[in-house]
């Protein structure tokens, strides 16, 4: 079973389940005076993985759809991805810390594991098992040296 949802509509589906649980289930409220530039802090860093992996990805001229990773045209291991196999995750996932801080209830941080699962299980698994089947042994073995999330 893979994803039909684009990475970025789930982040949007996330960010919005935070607000309505910082709205209706603000469980123990965290506030605190250098909250605005955490937020901009973790959105900064967070935009950085994603950035470079498009940029990588546009240098090997292939697609960062990843809602059809057979589209792929050569596997990626340089820059950004001799670290990491996901880093627009990654990217996403700080998306949503500077969402959880921002909505500033302790209840908002229950969707980051939430979103984590949801994308090893639902997109990372199956884009893997097509990368694997198109690559081969030089995937197998990217996948020993490079860890799925850094």
């Amino acid at each position: 079973m893979s994803l039909r949802v684009p990475p970025p509509i789930l982040l949007l589906l996330s960010v919005l389940a935070m607000y309505l649980l910082s709205r209706f289930y603000p469980i123990l409220t965290i506030d605190f005076s250098g909250k605005s530039f955490l937020v901009s802090v973790l959105c900064f860093i967070g935009a950085i993985p994603g950035f470079t992996a498009i940029i990588a990805f546009a240098k090997a001229n292939t697609t960062i759809d990843p809602r059809h990773p057979q589209k792929t045209s050569r596997l990626v291991t340089t820059g950004i991805y001799r670290f990491t196999r996901n880093p627009m995750y990654i990217g996403l996932v700080f998306f949503l810390l500077a969402a959880a801080f921002y909505f500033s209830a302790l209840s908002c941080f229950v969707i980051v594991p939430v979103f984590i699962w949801v994308m090893n299980n639902f997109q990372i698994e199956p884009e893997e098992e097509v990368l694997l089947a198109m690559f081969g042994d030089e995937y197998l073995q990217y996948c020993r040296n490079v860890r799925r999330w850094c």
